[in-house]
């Protein structure tokens, strides 16, 4: 059982003056019952729920790539508190709000690179997006038509939304890209982030932006950007909830996927009928028949005890090795602890599939938790010899937080296909860490466990470390527990900056 607000349970203290000098053999009996009737209530508050089983749906996603403007004039603070932050707020805005789609993330200038690939996953996709570091874009200029190209590759939706997050870029006129947009099938939104005023942009030694002639550079808003959208049937706005309506009604619903629905068995309820009963018995004549009525009634008893038998039985089951009987008592409990418990014991049995399920079934909003339980689930995708799946779920765990042992495993597998087989005696397992670390201590506040399981892969791809280390250029650079971008994605984000002769 658990309790959606606990925090209620502050209102005990409001029995803490019965409990100072008083005579409790004195009290009369309505006032134990005012006391019990007032628990009830309290407990009522506090929403006990029971867990029940997930219930898997299929949902049907469309796809939106949010372009955002990272050349040096988003810097201008007629947009406050300048109009990158502006964007940032509107990204976080629109997949909070913005039901059944997926959203990529897309960072140009001259150029253009993924910032987030499309995900339903809006923490990780906002991770990503946050850990973009602005003091290395240097490029001035920036140029709509590699976001558009680089959309349109993104999804593979006949009719993706995009949304161009710019102050209107540095184009007089946007026939062509425009003309793009239409005949690669993207509805193109553009939420404007600059004023017709204009601001200036202050340069790191503190003196404004000038122009090659000495004039102070003023930027302003580039409204020509407008037929991008006019003619894609997308809109130009400067309002959220302009575009919010506009992507509602731009939805293709093309991408099917499978989710898992939790539904909590209430039992508030209980408690608020007790705390009638026994403001009833404590103020009229019912007590009279308070027993017959309770037989009559019921009462409900709480599984919290049942359940912590179990776990115990459990917990003493796995760390001795036994885990057929540490699956048996864990499948009793429906808490997401037990759920990440049994995929370990699972794991732990050779039940790889079953214990990739119950895995899947573990919700947390604890980033470093989330971490482990994405690489846990990374290491059993690979015993089931999925190599790109769980390439992917490495990466996200990654992302969230930086643990050696999950980049050295992404790092065996990378070159690893499908149709190759893994080494098994390559695959070991640290003592002292295993591949799913029962949680040692349920009185921690948020439930988890980490591993080290180091499997290595040979790919026989017959590659010099000189080729590896190319190949590794591009990759994210996750360390201290936070993702970024790596050298080469800022080369090719900032291509062409340094040759600029004109940006404004």
């Amino acid at each position: 059982m658990n309790l959606l607000n606990p925090e209620y349970f502050w209102l005990l203290l409001l029995l803490a003056p019965l409990f100072i000098k008083k005579n409790f053999r004195e009290m009369r009996f309505i006032s134990y019952g005012y006391i019990i009737t007032f628990l009830f209530i309290i407990l009522a508050l506090t929403r006990p729920v029971i867990e029940q089983e997930p219930i898997k749906s299929e949902q049907v996603l469309s796809d939106v790539i949010i372009a955002v403007d990272l050349s040096y004039s988003m810097h201008a603070t007629d947009i406050l508190p300048s109009r990158l932050e502006k964007a940032k707020e509107i990204v976080q805005a629109l997949v909070k709000i913005q039901k059944d789609s997926r959203f990529g993330v897309v960072g140009f200038t001259t150029n253009a690179i993924v910032l987030s690939p499309l995900t339903e996953d809006s923490e990780l996709l906002l991770h990503l997006f946050n850990s973009l570091e602005q003091k290395l874009v240097i490029t001035k200029g920036s140029s709509v038509l590699p976001a558009i190209e680089l959309a349109r590759k993104m999804s593979k939706s006949k009719h993706p939304s995009v949304v161009i997050l710019s102050d209107g870029a540095d184009e007089p006129s946007y026939e062509k890209e425009a003309r793009l947009a239409k005949e690669s099938g993207l509805i193109v939104n553009v939420f404007m982030i600059a004023t017709d005023m204009g601001g200036t942009l202050t340069l790191e030694n503190g003196e404004l932006l000038k122009d090659e002639k000495g004039n102070i550079v003023v930027s302003r808003a580039n409204s020509a950007l407008s037929l991008v959208a006019t003619t894609s049937g997308g809109v130009f706005t400067e309002s959220l909830d302009t575009l919010l309506d506009a992507l509602e009604e731009q939805k293709n619903r093309d991408f099917k996927t499978q989710t898992s629905i939790m539904k909590n068995l209430e039992l508030f309820y209980y408690f608020v009928a007790l705390a009638i009963l026994t403001f009833l018995v404590t103020t009229t004549t019912l007590k009279r028949f308070v027993i017959a009525f309770l037989l009559l009634f019921g009462v409900h008893l709480s599984a919290s005890p049942y359940e912590q038998i179990h776990e115990n039985i459990a917990k003493s089951a796995y760390e001795k090795g036994e885990y057929k009987k540490a699956i048996e008592h864990y499948q009793k409990i429906n808490k997401s602890r037990a759920y990440f418990n049994l995929a370990c014991a699972q794991y732990k049995e050779g039940e790889f599939e079953k214990a990739l399920t119950n895995f899947a079934r573990v919700k947390s909003s604890d980033a470093k938790f989330k971490s482990e339980l994405f690489y846990n689930m990374a290491n059993t995708l690979v015993r089931l010899k999925e190599f790109k799946k769980a390439r992917e779920v490495y990466l996200k765990s990654l992302t969230l937080f930086y643990t050696k042992e999950a980049d050295e495993n992404l790092q065996y597998i990378r070159d690893v296909t499908e149709e190759k087989t893994m080494s098994t005696g390559q695959q070991k397992t640290k003592n002292n860490s295993e591949i799913a670390k029962q949680e040692e201590s349920s009185q921690k506040k948020k439930e988890g466990g980490g591993s080290n399981m180091e499997v290595s892969a040979n790919a026989s791809s017959g590659a010099s470390d000189a080729e590896k280390k190319a190949k590794n250029e591009g990759m994210l650079n996750l360390n201290t527990g936070k993702a970024k971008l790596s050298s080469k994605q800022y080369e090719l984000i900032n291509k062409r900056g340094t040759n600029e002769q004109k940006p404004w």
